[in-house]
């Protein structure tokens, strides 16, 4: 069996994922609302399964964005282990050796790199986030399963990850609960043809 990639995101209830953990993480656009889902802590609410199985996998931002946090959190269990997973980063700005412990740059063509890690049975790939890396990967169909963290509030703006022009896909909801304060957390796998 081949391996999966899964792709975890948080999202507004207007779709937007731009800059959910910190007011300066990510103001491109003149986006004014980061840290807006840090009130909601949702991703606690996950569960460890999605996050601790197989490897990670982030495009150049949110590697740079999660080495910047991560490894300095020495009180939180969550550091040591996201420094021992294994990770892979696309990047074409990048260079080898990566600072963070077990990372991997992954050459040429993203997509094109990750359908070859997918042939290997049993490698997992989680992602954060949802940005360029995810949408490319949306294009060709790499994704087997969206766990959207789906926030009460609407940002009116900024980056989203079904974006206008993307795709079409078809999916089907396999898993869905509600935190206490509100979030949706659907997990969603692509509907067969």
């Amino acid at each position: 069996m081949s391996g999966r990639v899964v792709a975890v995101t948080m999202l507004s209830l207007d779709g937007v994922m731009q800059a959910p953990g910190r007011p300066d993480e990510d103001r491109r656009g003149g986006f004014a609302h980061g840290g807006w889902a840090t009130p909601y802590a949702a991703m606690q609410q996950l569960g460890g399964d999605t996050a601790s199985s197989g490897a990670l996998l982030f495009g150049r931002r949110t590697y740079q964005d999660f080495y910047s946090v991560w490894p300095q959190r020495k009180d939180s269990p969550y550091s040591a282990v996201l420094d021992n997973m294994r990770k892979y980063v696309a990047s074409t700005t990048l260079k080898e050796p990566l600072p963070w412990k077990n990372s991997t740059l992954l050459r040429g063509d993203a997509a094109e790199a990750v359908a070859g890690l997918k042939r290997d049975p049993g490698t997992d790939l989680v992602t954060f986030g949802g940005g360029a890396l995810v949408q490319s990967l949306m294009r060709r169909n790499l994704i087997d399963e969206y766990v959207l963290l789906i926030h009460p509030l609407v940002l009116g703006a900024g980056r989203r990850l079904f974006d206008d022009g993307g795709p079409f896909a078809t999916l089907r909801l396999v898993n869905s609960k509600t935190t206490p304060n509100g979030v949706v957390i659907a997990t969603y796998q692509p509907a067969a043809s």
